[in-house]
């Protein structure tokens, strides 16, 4: 049952993954957004426990946005012992405080130890609660841990969906190598000092001719500060060409008036 002729072609990524286990949800809808989280960091084993309407539903496959093929292997278990019965760790997310004594981890702390115990061939799940209410007290007596999100404090209402994309985010982010920050270049590269030099050169050249730093006190800092305005970023060769062909032009416009 697909609402996307069998979506994307997404699997498990590693052996050791950490299984998704939806407690008692109640919506098809959210099982299938649910799905697409998942999918968005790289998780694809889900258990559900007790689905209010049954299991499976179509609508779930619908709202998945292709993610079809971890619903398709999705199963379904009476109780949350039956569910966690094969794991080695549990997290729960929860949201309110409770009265239980027991460690409690940001997503980011509840995925770094995520990735240490598969690494080490732990299996591993996290406990979703109903969209309602959330996890009861006798379902987090079977996690091990606690997490639960800094949000804003006034407003920390998340849907299901967003609460597992959060987790999956985090732990797809604990072995991603994307730098935090680059420049994108397309065709072109970040322009070499010997290139900014010679852009210089020619910049001051025609500044020189238009008097423009004939003040002889001021002219090093006026420099300088040139040199700094055009270093202060990543300045790529296209864009020094382009500014080449500024100063060229002004210049042939003056030469011209004159």
């Amino acid at each position: 049952m697909t609402g996307r002729d069998g979506g994307a072609n997404i699997g498990p990524i590693g052996d050791f993954d950490p299984v998704v286990i939806l407690v008692r949800p109640q919506l098809a809808e959210n099982i299938g957004t649910t799905a697409r989280a998942m999918a968005n960091g790289g998780l694809f084993h889900l258990r559900i426990v007790a689905p209010r309407d049954g299991w499976p539903q179509e609508r779930a496959w619908y709202a998945s946005s292709g993610a079809d093929r971890i619903l398709d292997a999705a199963t379904v278990f009476e109780t949350v012992d039956d569910a966690v019965a094969d794991l080695h760790r549990i997290f729960a997310t929860c949201p309110r405080p409770r009265h239980v004594v027991k460690p409690v981890m940001t997503a980011r702390g509840a995925a770094a130890e995520l990735r240490v115990a598969s690494n080490r061939g732990l299996r591993t799940g996290i406990l979703f609660g109903p969209e309602r209410a959330g996890l009861d007290n006798e379902d987090m007596a079977r996690a091990d841990t606690l997490v639960r999100y800094p949000l804003n404090p006034k407003f920390m209402s998340l849907n299901l969906a967003q609460a597992v994309l959060i987790m999956a985010y985090e732990w797809f982010l604990t072995e991603d190598m994307t730098p935090p920050r680059e420049l994108m270049t397309n065709e072109t590269h970040v322009a070499t000092k010997g290139e900014m030099d010679n852009f210089m050169s020619h910049l001051i050249r025609d500044l020189d001719e238009t008097n423009f730093l004939r003040n002889e006190q001021k002219r090093p800092g006026m420099v300088r500060n040139l040199r700094h305005f055009f270093t202060r970023g990543e300045v790529t060769e296209q864009e020094l060409r382009t500014l080449h062909g500024v100063v060229s032009e002004l210049s042939s416009a003056r030469r011209n008036r004159s």
